[in-house]
C-alpha cells in the first residue's frame, strides 16, 4: 500500500510476484489442489494521486489472477492490505462480481478489515462484550455476503470505514 503508484503498477508487480511463486511451486512439485494463495488485491498505492473505483480493482485483480493463478489452486484468500473494513468487503464483493471464469473459490482472510472495529467497541472491557460480539457478527455477515457477491454496502457503524492504512507497516 505504500506508494504513489497506480493500479497498473500494482498490476504488473502482483503479476511479477504471483508468476514467480507459482513457477517455483511447480518446479519442487507442489500439490496445488491442497493449498490456497492468500493474496493483496491489486490496489494502487495509498498515495496515488489517482482515484479507481472498486470496479476498476476487481477487473484488475481478476485479470491478474487469471494471468497467474492455476485453476488447480482451489481458493483464494484475500488480505485487507490496510483498507478500511468497509473498503475491503465492497472490494471483495465487486471481484466476486466480475464476470469471467474465476476458477477458485475468492474469499476473505481479514485480520485488521475483521476486527477493528470490533476492538474499537470492546475496548477491553466487560460490559462491551455484547455489543462487540454483535458488530463482529455484522462484519461476518457482511465478508459472507461479498464472498457471494451479494454484498450491498453501506457499513458505516463502528469505524467501519476508518482507514486502516499504516505507513510502512510490516507484516
Amino acid at each position: 500500500m505504500d506508494g504513489d503508484h497506480d493500479l497498473e503498477r500494482s498490476a504488473q508487480a502482483t503479476t511479477e510476484v504471483l508468476s514467480a511463486v507459482f513457477k517455483a511451486l511447480h518446479d519442487h512439485l507442489i500439490f496445488l489442489e491442497g493449498s490456497l494463495l492468500k493474496p493483496n488485491m491489486v490496489l494502487p498505492g495509498f498515495d496515488s494521486p489517482k482515484k479507481y473505483t472498486p470496479q476498476d480493482i476487481a477487473k484488475a485483480t481478476v485479470t491478474t489472477l487469471r494471468r497467474t493463478v492455476p485453476p488447480a489452486v482451489p481458493g483464494i484468500t484475500f488480505l485487507s492490505g490496510g483498507q478500511s473494513e468497509e473498503e475491503a468487503t465492497i472490494n471483495l464483493n465487486e471481484i466476486n462480481r466480475v464476470p469471467e471464469v474465476k476458477p477458485w473459490a475468492l474469499t476473505f482472510s481479514y485480520g485488521r478489515a475483521l476486527q477493528a472495529s470490533v476492538l474499537k467497541t470492546w475496548k477491553g472491557k466487560k460490559e462491551n462484550v455484547e455489543a462487540a460480539q454483535k458488530v463482529f457478527i455484522e462484519r461476518a455477515k457482511a465478508c459472507s455476503l461479498a464472498a457471494l457477491g451479494k454484498y450491498q454496502g453501506g457499513d458505516k457503524s463502528s469505524g467501519a470505514t476508518e482507514s486502516l492504512y499504516v505507513k510502512d507497516y510490516k507484516y
